[in-house]
Order: structure tokens, then sequence, then C-alpha cells
């Protein structure tokens, strides 16, 4: 028991301190899922495009970009003052694959940033859109590591097996495929500035879409076969079955968005002697097989949608499970399905699928504020005025929470969080 409370710069470290030790690449998750809501007020089929819809798109980007920048801020200060930290989290076969959940992260931002921002706010004009458009290149290249050098060292450097599989398999690939999406919500915006730029753009997300795509049906089919096999993941690791609709989701929305580019890009001026890319017909014809495309990713979603709302039904609902950050994961992956489905409406023109994207788009958005609001809970006892670090006898920096609800028999608990170690289980 200490005798007096330490200086309040002493605990205000203290927080610092302990919520870089706590920073983790599942925190982009909360990037995710609400860049995902952000969109979802910008696309909305009811009031689209209305002030009141992108002031609110906008008011939840500029949470996001706050979050985001703050996540940053500390992940680099860990991996900075903690090097071998890096390591172990590359060698970690679950921790490592939301790796990929920073570039995905980003991805939300840019969408916003291009949609919203510059094109209905009109801030920055050209100069701010190519801007972005360089970031989305940046973006690109890490999605591109995180696939790629994600994969590898899951099959080199990290110990996996069929039985403990998870549908967090799909992350490092999903990478490509929502970059692949954002490409083509570039394309679109840089088509009146530069069409040569925007077909390059949409070329290189077709290139993205096909590989992410292709690697993420190897292992969905791998995940359906170990959920036969082995039933359902223990506890809150169930709700990694919505993960599936990542994938198949954000691959349909891309899909769509490179035909309605495509479309207007083709035939190009500039095409040479390729009879492929001056056609007047070439257009017509790839951007039907686009959105046929986007709609049969559409299906699967579905189909993977209605498995996870089964699977809840025979797990969580029976028996409630502790809330975890990877509670976020549930955002994104239901965030792009509704968003999939608005875009649907809007190219059949079906106002089923509007009222359907809708309401799905409804249920996500209270998702997102309950999921936040546990959160905020879960902040708030790592940022008790209790918390703050101090030196042992060795000189060694620790972080100390004394608990506020002492357990039986225990007039105070004292919980050392060392270097290294985890603040309460649910946040983490």
């Amino acid at each position: 028991m200490f005798k007096k409370r330490p200086p309040r710069w002493r605990r205000v470290g203290g927080i610092a301190y302990g919520l870089t030790l706590k920073a983790n690449p599942i925190l982009f998750a909360v990037i995710m899922g609400t860049g995902a809501v952000s969109n979802l007020f910008a696309v909305f089929p009811y009031g689209t495009r209305s002030k009141g819809m992108m002031i609110a798109s906008l008011s939840v980007y500029f949470l996001n970009l706050a979050l985001f920048c703050t996540f940053t801020s500390f992940s680099l200060a860990k991996y900075t003052l903690y090097p071998d930290r890096w390591k172990a989290l590359v060698d970690n076969p679950v921790a490592s694959l939301y790796i990929g959940t920073f570039p995905m992260g980003v991805t939300t931002l840019v969408n916003v940033s291009v949609d919203v921002v510059n094109s209905y706010f009109k801030f920055g004009g050209k100069a701010f859109l190519y801007i972005v458009w360089g970031i989305w290149w940046i973006d690109v290249v890490i999605s591109v590591l995180c696939c790629w050098v994600g994969v590898h060292a899951m099959i080199v450097r990290q110990n996996h097996s069929f039985t403990t599989m998870s549908a967090a398999w799909l992350l490092p690939v999903v990478t490509l495929i929502v970059a692949a999406s954002t490409g083509g919500v570039m394309g679109l915006a840089l088509q009146k500035y530069s069409p040569r730029h925007a077909l390059i753009t949409v070329t290189f997300s077709v290139f993205l879409v096909a590989v992410g795509l292709c690697l993420a049906f190897m292992i969905l089919t791998l995940y359906l076969g170990r959920l036969i096999i082995h039933g359902l993941p223990p506890g809150a690791s169930v709700l990694s079955v919505f993960l599936p609709l990542g994938p198949t989701g954000q691959s349909g929305f891309a899909w769509y968005l490179i035909g309605r580019n495509l479309h207007t890009l083709l035939p190009y001026v500039h095409a040479g002697d390729s009879g492929f890319l001056s056609s007047p017909t070439t257009a017509d014809i790839l951007i039907v097989l686009c959105t046929s495309s986007a709609f049969l990713m559409w299906c699967l979603a579905t189909m993977w949608m209605l498995y996870a709302i089964l699977a809840l039904q025979s797990t969580v609902l029976k028996s409630p499970v502790a809330f975890k950050m990877s509670f976020w994961g549930l955002v994104f992956p239901n965030g792009v399905y509704a968003n999939l489905t608005i875009s649907l409406g809007n190219a059949f023109d079906s106002n089923g699928l509007r009222i359907y994207g809708a309401v799905y788009a409804v249920i996500v958005i209270c998702l997102w504020v309950s999921i936040a609001t546990r959160s905020l809970f879960a902040l708030k006892e790592l940022l008790d005025p209790n918390i703050h670090m101090y030196e042992d006898a060795k000189g060694d920096r620790k972080t100390t929470l004394l608990s506020s609800h002492p357990s039986a028999g225990t007039s105070q608990t004292e919980i050392a969080i060392e270097c290294g170690g985890e603040f309460p289980s649910h946040f983490g």
C-alpha cells in the first residue's frame, strides 16, 4: 500500500507509459470499423449526399483520424523503445496476423478523404487529391508487404495447426482487396484530372483484387473444412466467423468500382495499337462482367453472414462472453457488406437491396456505438487515477494499477503491469 499519491505528472506519465506498452496492432481494427461507419453515412441510400449525412460522415472521419494518430504514436513509441517487441510480434502466430489492420485502417481514411472531404466539400482541390493518391500508393506497398511477407512468415517462422486455425488467417491477404477497392475510389476521382493516372490506378487495383481474392478463396476453403471437422472456435473467438464478410464483401465492392471506372475510361484515346483498349465494346463487356462479379461476391458474403448468425445462435447467445478488443472485428466486415448491398441497389436500381442495405447499415452503426461505449468503460479503468509509474528497488520502471474493486478478503488489490504485461483482459 502506498502512503501517498504520486505527483500528477508521474500519474500521467504512468498512464502514457502503460498505454504505450499496451499498443497492439489490433487497435487498428478500431480504425477500420470507425472508417466503415463514416463511409456508411456517406453512401446511405436515404438522404444520399445530403449535407446532414455528409457532416455526420465528416465528424466520424475526424474522430477516426484522431484515433489513428493516437494509436500510431503509441505503436511507434513502443517499437522504438523496445525493438525486440517487433520481432516477438512478427514471430507470434496470432498477434502478427493483425498487422494487416494498419494498412486497411489507412484505406478507410483515404476513402472518406476522397469521397467526402475532397469531392463533396471541395477541400484541397487537385493538390489534396494527389497527396491522398500518394498516400494510397504507400498503403499499397505496406499491403503488399503484409500479404507476401506475412504469409511467408506464417510458413517459415511461425507454428500453425489446422485445429487452431481461425478466420484471422484472412487478414494478411485481405489487405490487397481493401487497397484495390480504395484504388477504385481513387480512380473515379482522378478521371477529371488525368484519365491516364486513373487507368494506371484501376489496372493495379485489378491485380491486387485478383491476387487477394485467389488467396482468400484458398483460406476460406480451409476455414470451412476446419469448422466442419473441429467445430466452432471457443469463447469470444467464435466472433471471427464474421471475418469472411471482409474479403467477399470488399472484393465485390472493388469489382463494382473497377467496372464503373473502366466503363468511363474506355475506349482509351491513347491506346495505340491495342485493340482491347481502343474497342468501343470493351467497356460495355467489362462493366457487365465486373458488376456480375460484384453480385456473385455479395451472394458469397450473404452465405457467410447467415453461417455467422447461426454460429452466434449456437454459442454466444446461449453463453455470453466477456468483452474483448477483438469485438471490433465485427464492425468492418459487416460495414463493407452493407456498403456493397447499397452499391448493388444503386447499380440495379433495386429498392429491395436499398432497403436491406439501409437496415443493415443502421445495425452496423448501432453495433459500432455499443462496442465503442463498452470500450470507453474499459479505457476508463486504464485511466484510473490510481494508475501510476514508479521505479522498484532495482531501478526498473513499472506501471502500477491500484484496483478500486478489492477482491474478497483483500482490502485493496495491487496489480503491477511490467514491460510486456497486459491491461485488464476485457481490453486486450
